[in-house]
């Protein structure tokens, strides 16, 4: 969006993990002010001053937030609200360590992880497991097995631990 700029490439204006989106990873979408196209979310930003992030407006949370979290794109929405109430609460730089954290994670699974057909599922599974959680899925006993076995296993480990289907939600 014209005028539109970012400084914080992890975390979206509207409260999407970008850093663990499939489509960012395949270099398909920077993020919103990172070459994204247009967004109504964005233009409202623009309207009400710029802001870096929608809790710090005066109207947030407001009516584009009704249903937001009710289906997915290429990213899981399930926590946008609750991932922007987070930050607001611990603060930019401790939410982004998380999520740097969460990508290394992401980025070994898809390394060691993926047969192909796990990209998906991870993402998802990065998003919506606590970092504390995250960090125990490793065991260094699956780099014997081969790597359709080891998605295999890591799918039902990360299935196993997950409260919510890791599964994107479409209209």
């Amino acid at each position: 969006m014209k005028g539109f700029t970012r400084k914080n490439p992890y975390f979206s204006l509207c409260g999407l993990n970008c850093k663990l989106c499939s489509m960012n990873i395949s270099g398909h979408c920077g993020g919103c002010g990172f070459g994204n196209q247009s967004c109504p979310i964005a233009r409202c930003s623009l309207e009400h001053g710029k802001q870096e992030y929608c809790f710090q407006c005066p109207e947030y949370p407001c009516e584009k937030y009704a249903g937001i979290d009710e289906f997915d794109s290429f990213i899981t929405h399930s926590n946008q609200k609750a991932d922007l109430k987070k930050m607001k609460k611990i603060g930019e730089e401790a939410y982004n360590a998380e999520q740097i954290e969460k990508r290394r994670i992401l980025d070994r699974l898809l390394a060691e992880y993926n047969d192909g057909r796990k990209k998906t599922l991870f993402c998802l599974a990065v998003n919506l497991l606590p970092l504390e959680e995250l960090r125990t899925i490793f065991d260094e006993d699956d780099l014997e097995m081969s790597v359709k076995d080891r998605a295999g296993q890591m799918e039902k480990r990360l299935k196993e631990r997950s409260r919510v289907e890791l599964k994107l939600r479409k209209k």
